[in-house]
């Protein structure tokens, strides 16, 4: 008997990979594929010329001072080391490390009152990719932009309002600002 429960428990794993490990891993792919290819292939945002640029899903450390700026990244926007420091606000590290963003937000926007600052601009996200702003993360940056690029406040702002999502299904989450695609419309609007 005990000969015979072995082979049954071989067969019964054997048949669990192939459907767990082969069968419906090869179906997922499939379904998502065919139902959302874009998701399925990261969410990838390709330029005029059709190379990839980036993911909608995953942000970018934009430092010319003629685009949008995205979130501070404290693992400088690496996927693979997703996550933050679970710092305290009171943690010496973090007060020093956002007073550094302060500076040089005023360094790079010395015209902009730092109250109209908003949080997101001198903070990171949990995971520290957020490819997101706030659309007042947004505003705040037109002045900046316009005078480097001679681009008027007023499109800037049309630009920024095109690329303003609104909450998931209507309720979840808050209006944001994907910052590449943004900043790919910016710098068509820039080219001569």
């Amino acid at each position: 008997m005990k000969n015979s429960n072995f082979f049954i428990i071989v067969r019964l794993a054997l048949v669990f990979i192939v459907l767990c490990g082969v069968v419906y891993p090869l179906a997922t792919t499939a379904i998502a594929q065919v139902l959302m290819p874009s998701q399925a292939n990261g969410s990838l945002i390709k330029n005029e010329a059709g190379a990839v640029v980036g993911s909608e899903l995953i942000g970018q450390n934009f430092t010319d001072p003629r685009l949008f700026h995205s979130r501070v990244s404290s693992i400088e926007y690496k996927a693979e080391a997703s996550g933050s420091n679970n710092y305290g606000p009171s943690n010496p590290d973090m007060l020093k490390r956002t007073k550094d963003f302060i500076a040089q937000w005023q360094k790079d926007n010395p015209d902009i009152a730092l109250n109209k600052l908003p949080v997101d601009l001198v903070t990171n996200s949990g995971s520290g990719l957020d490819p997101h702003i706030s659309p007042a993360a947004a505003a705040v940056q037109i002045p900046r932009i316009s005078k480097l690029t001679g681009i008027p406040a007023a499109e800037l702002e049309q630009l920024v309002a095109a690329h303003t999502q609104g909450r998931d299904l209507g309720l979840f989450g808050e209006e944001r600002v994907n910052v590449l695609e943004l900043n790919l419309d910016v710098q068509k609007v820039m080219k001569p």
